[in-house]
């Protein structure tokens, strides 16, 4: 494939500090054995980024929720700005990381959100500098472009209210439509009693979910049976197929990621419990 090549120069105090930050990726992560890693000469691989504001021709912006970047220890780099994931292939020698040209999803943003995204894919241009302060983390360019980032810490599976932003099917991820009525945007909460509920799309739900290590077992789900608009019920059927039987889950930061043994899967970003109004209940 052909490739756009962007380069990370880190100072050696920014590589001696990215070493001692580690790479914690959360409760159910199963790192394996490691025997199939790119190995690295900068440890900035498996460390979940949240995206906080980017500064592109002298204009900040601040990034929209759940804005994040990752490259994970298999030279793989994915991040999303709002709306749209993307991803790309993450060469790591010595200091400096390669990226191939970025595959993105063609979904429809608002154009606040669209205005973040090309801001971060421009400060993402060309040969940036890495500066790390704590758990912050700056990208800038040659141009004075900058990407500020935190450090995620990983959220914890049990009680945190999960928004389902993605639907997972093989190797293909889908973005959750972003006009979604606020009261139908998916979402999950798993309970200390080995219990999950929330809302699939168009129903809520409530069901069983035994955790075992990095493993959920889903127990068949109960809830309303309301018709919604095929757009919501589209979803709603993806949600569901995810959440039926055994599954395997992964947290980085604020991500969970949840997947079927059939490869259906979904991807959920940790939010506040009552950002979306009132909670359903099984």
């Amino acid at each position: 494939m052909h490739t756009q090549r962007m380069a990370v120069s880190v100072s050696v105090l920014a590589l001696l500090t990215l070493a001692a930050c580690g790479t914690e990726s959360g409760s159910g992560s199963g790192s394996g054995d490691g025997s199939d890693t790119v190995q690295s000469d900068v440890p900035v691989t498996g460390v979940a980024w949240s995206v906080d504001f980017l500064t592109v021709g002298g204009k900040k912006t601040e990034a929209p929720a759940g804005s994040r970047l990752e490259i994970d220890p298999k030279g793989r780099a994915k991040a999303a700005f709002g709306c749209n994931h993307i991803g790309a292939d993450a060469r790591v020698e010595g200091d400096r990381i390669t990226f191939g040209k970025p595959v993105s999803t063609q979904m429809a943003c608002d154009e606040t959100t669209e205005k973040a995204e090309k801001a971060a894919l421009a400060a993402m241009d060309g040969e940036v500098t890495a500066k790390l302060s704590g758990e912050k983390l700056t990208l800038t360019t040659e141009g004075g472009d900058t990407i500020a980032l935190s450090e995620e810490k990983p959220a914890g599976l049990v009680g945190t209210r999960w928004a389902v932003n993605t639907l997972l099917s093989g190797e293909t991820a889908t973005s959750v439509p972003a006009d979604l009525p606020k009261e139908r945007v998916p979402h999950l909460t798993f309970g200390e009693d080995g219990t999950v509920h929330g809302n699939s799309g168009c129903n809520s739900f409530h069901g069983k979910a035994a955790v075992k290590g990095s493993t959920i077992d889903f127990g068949p789900p109960a809830g309303t049976r309301k018709m919604c608009p095929e757009a919501e019920m589209e979803v709603e059927r993806a949600v569901l197929a995810a959440l039926d039987g055994p599954a395997t889950y992964t947290i980085k930061g604020s991500t969970l990621t949840v997947t079927s043994k059939d490869g259906k899967g979904i991807g959920a970003t940790a939010t506040p419990a009552k950002s979306e109004g009132t909670q359903e209940h099984g």
